[in-house]
């Protein structure tokens, strides 16, 4: 399963999921200033799932019904970047395999997935 990160996930989270074995793409690395209509089209053409921390993400899908693979919304405030990174690959660990088709959104309490139609 391919990702893309959003410029707004931290390089922590991007460095952690890729060092857990996650092939991650990273759209301020390779890809800087694009629109996020871009970016959903970067992410259909490699059949990736994004993770972002833009909630325009979920209007674009549900209200716009842009089609994408699956999302990930971090949602995570008030800790270390280190310490949101570590939550995150949690999440991975025991998730990922449900993100496909799926929009998920991370919290610090929970993390809740609901499939995109």
């Amino acid at each position: 399963m391919n990702f893309i990160a959003d410029e707004n996930i931290d390089i922590e989270i991007i460095k952690i999921l890729r060092k857990a074995g996650y092939a991650i793409l990273s759209i301020s690395e390779d890809f800087p200033g694009i629109s996020d209509e871009e970016i959903l089209e970067i992410t259909n053409n490699h059949r990736a799932i994004l993770i972002t921390g833009d909630k325009d993400f979920g209007e674009l899908v549900f209200r716009r019904g842009k089609v994408t693979n699956g999302v990930v919304l971090t949602r995570v405030f008030g800790i270390t970047k280190e310490e949101k990174a570590r939550m995150i690959l949690d999440v991975f660990i025991n998730y990922a395999n449900e993100f496909v088709g799926n929009f998920t959104v991370i919290s610090k309490k929970k993390t809740r997935i609901k499939r995109m139609e």
